[in-house]
């Protein structure tokens, strides 16, 4: 196992916009993920629009199974520009987002505005530092779907994709589990 892998626990949730107070103009960072096809890798320059720095980072994301949720691992390695540059030529797989972050009851979550094919696509992710305080979070009130554990809409499944085949995805779950809302009183 890669030990300096960093540990991911986090849960995903599908929502329909930013909440209150944020709006497309408030302060967000861009995302450019592009995936290396065959791998778990993927090339990540990150652009905050307030500033003319980029972040240029080489992830490699994999998980590790446990009992009921699997846990998410990522390396990462920071690239100058020389260093990205000699990866350009895997560039071309790539999903553009905004990122926005927002507190709400002491919860640092981040959202994701997905750009380009797949706009329409907003998912808002929240971190933990222990697995039991992953299992006990309660779903925010935004929240439509939890897509924590849907392969589907891991950013090197999305990369193929278009917002339609979003939509079809969304209505087969919607078929399939009660959107959270529904549930919030069992």
């Amino acid at each position: 196992m890669n030990k300096t892998a960093q540990t991911e626990l986090h849960r995903k949730y599908l929502i329909d916009a930013l909440p209150e107070p944020l709006t497309p103009a408030s302060r967000h960072l861009q995302i450019f993920d592009n995936y290396i096809e065959g791998t778990r890798m993927r090339l990540r320059k990150i652009r905050d629009p307030y500033t003319p720095s980029w972040t240029r980072i080489l992830q490699q994301h994999f998980l590790i199974e446990d009992a009921e949720r699997p846990i998410g691992k990522i390396a990462e390695i920071y690239l100058n520009d020389g260093e990205y540059a000699a990866f350009s030529r895997f560039q071309g797989r790539e999903i553009r987002k905004n990122r926005y972050f927002h507190e709400i009851d002491l919860m640092s979550i981040a959202f994701d505005i997905y750009l380009g094919g797949l706009w329409g696509l907003n998912i808002a992710k929240i971190d933990f530092e222990t697995v039991e305080m992953r299992d006990a979070f309660e779903p925010p009130t935004f929240a439509i779907f939890e897509i924590t554990n849907y392969p589907f809409f891991d950013g090197q499944n999305l990369v193929e994709k278009k917002f339609s085949d979003v939509q079809q995805e969304v209505a087969r779950l919607g078929s399939l589990t009660p959107p959270i809302s529904a549930r919030a009183d069992e």
